[in-house]
């Protein structure tokens, strides 16, 4: 048997669960109604991102002793246009993010800035002009154009 290739949930551990919970709902998430006081659900398209403790995380891995870390991967929205992606780093901002890059023409063809959340966790906000979104902002990847 193999593994599926999806992700169905993506946990981040954070420090302070009402401050990262606050930035989140800044953001204009809604709470899932099956959150805890120990886990933050957001239902997202399609998948679901949870907020967790980092030692209780650490528990649950099965390596309590770890420390976990943030920063040495990224999570992407992509959005319609430039002006969505300038607006949404703005919101991100008015919630309390850091600014790590400030959204700029990149050297791929698009638009795209970065922002981190009070945890470190690492957004990016793009407009890749070469990746269309469907109506509800799902994206699938297009296949190659093949010359013969």
């Amino acid at each position: 048997m193999s593994i599926a290739q999806r992700v169905t949930l993506i946990t981040l551990g954070v420090a302070d669960m009402a401050r990262a919970r606050t930035f989140y709902e800044a953001l204009g998430w809604r709470l899932h109604a099956r959150s805890t006081e120990g886990l933050a659900l957001y239902q997202l398209n399609g998948l679901a991102l949870s907020l967790f403790e980092r030692g209780a995380l650490a528990r649950d891995q099965g390596r309590a002793e770890a420390r976990l870390g943030t920063g040495a991967m990224t999570l992407a929205q992509n959005l319609s246009t430039e002006a969505e992606v300038d607006a949404a780093f703005e919101a991100a901002l008015a919630a309390g993010a850091e600014a790590l890059k400030a959204p700029e023409k990149v050297f791929w063809g698009g638009y795209s800035g970065y922002f981190a959340d009070p945890d470190g966790h690492v957004w990016e906000l793009a407009h890749n002009p070469f990746w269309p979104l469907s109506e509800d902002g799902t994206l699938t990847l297009p296949e190659p154009d093949h010359a013969d």
